[in-house]
């Protein structure tokens, strides 16, 4: 048999940036950077593109970050190598989030190769669903798979919360539209049709979901609004949950979060984000000791059936040498 020829530290470095860059992020912002070392490749939050109003604690970029982590983890697993992670290596360094070496030689199971094909074709959805149920069995999957980050996956089952938290929602969504310094933000983030950029959330995100408050990219903007043809199915409503909310339970949020979308792509379900809320202090205390036993809300999502499509940065333009 021939023997498999072992990638060069370059090789390993761009595989696994080049799987990262297709991580979920808030706004669609991607903000991070990665630095290479070798075979070693190091996660940094990019202050350029923090969300200054939206996310001035930058709960949301770690959040984001720890998605790419969860991303470089599961390419390196596909290598067939186990990743050597740490987390915030360097307290002096607050963005520097990771550092991911190449571990020992271990194949990857049938599991991990299914969630790494997921990885390109896993998308975040703006709208309503499909009408119908989850696959059977798929949210207690989840459920373990936030598990295993230690992160908690908590369905919303009685249609009296669902309702509540689609009204507190909406009501994040109206105080901060009210904001003109978050309006301008988000638009930096859905420039109008024909603008130069293409890496932002695109215009159809205007859209607004069935009962929970849509992320409204087009406030103010003269363009975009909401189509009765996305008026469909709530989904399935669910809370991602972390027993404290420091940064490392942030990016173990962020972490539990990529790992469940890509096993909920293998079944073409996807998620639509529902943040609002969370970005209001007093919201989300009130979310924390109301709705969660007082575990700290780090995410509230829908699970659904749809399809869509977004834009993505270059590897070149994510990657650049030692940091």
């Amino acid at each position: 048999m021939d023997a498999v020829e072992t990638p060069r530290a370059d090789e390993i470095a761009h595989h696994l940036v080049d799987a990262a860059v297709w991580a979920p992020s808030v706004y669609d912002t991607r903000p991070w950077r990665f630095g290479t070392r070798g075979s070693t490749v190091t996660v940094h939050a990019d202050p350029e593109r923090r969300l200054e109003v939206a996310d001035p604690d930058g709960r949301e970029t770690m959040i984001s970050c720890g998605a790419a982590l969860y991303t470089l983890r599961l390419a390196m697993r596909d290598l067939g190598r186990i990743p050597l992670v740490r987390m915030l290596p360097d307290p002096d360094r607050p963005d520097l989030i990771a550092e991911v070496g190449v571990g020992g030689e271990r194949p990857a199971t049938a599991e991990e190769r299914q969630m790494y094909a997921q990885i390109r074709h896993r998308h975040t959805h703006t709208g309503g669903f499909r009408p119908g149920g989850l696959p059977i069995g798929l949210l207690q999957a989840l459920r373990t798979h936030a598990y295993c980050e230690q992160v908690s996956l908590r369905i919303v089952a009685d249609p009296r919360a669902r309702i509540a938290l689609a009204a507190l929602t909406e009501a994040a969504e109206q105080v901060q539209r009210q904001n003109p310094a978050y309006v301008a933000e988000v638009a930096r983030w859905a420039p109008p049709p024909g603008a130069a950029s293409e890496e932002t959330c695109p215009r159809e995100s205007a859209r607004l979901e069935p009962d929970f408050a849509g992320r409204d990219f087009a406030t103010g903007q003269g363009w975009g609004g909401a189509g009765s043809e996305n008026r469909d199915a709530t989904g399935v409503v669910a809370v991602l949950l972390t027993d404290g909310d420091g940064c490392g339970d942030r990016l173990c949020a962020g972490q539990a979060l990529q790992r469940i979308l890509l096993c909920a792509a293998e079944y073409e379900v996807s998620a639509a984000f529902h943040g609002q809320a969370l970005e209001v202090p007093e919201l989300r205390e009130f979310i924390r000791t109301r709705f969660c036993d007082g575990a700290y809300p780090q995410m509230i999502l829908r699970l659904g059936i749809a399809h869509a499509n977004v834009v993505r940065r270059s590897v070149t333009e994510l990657t650049r040498g030692e940091l």
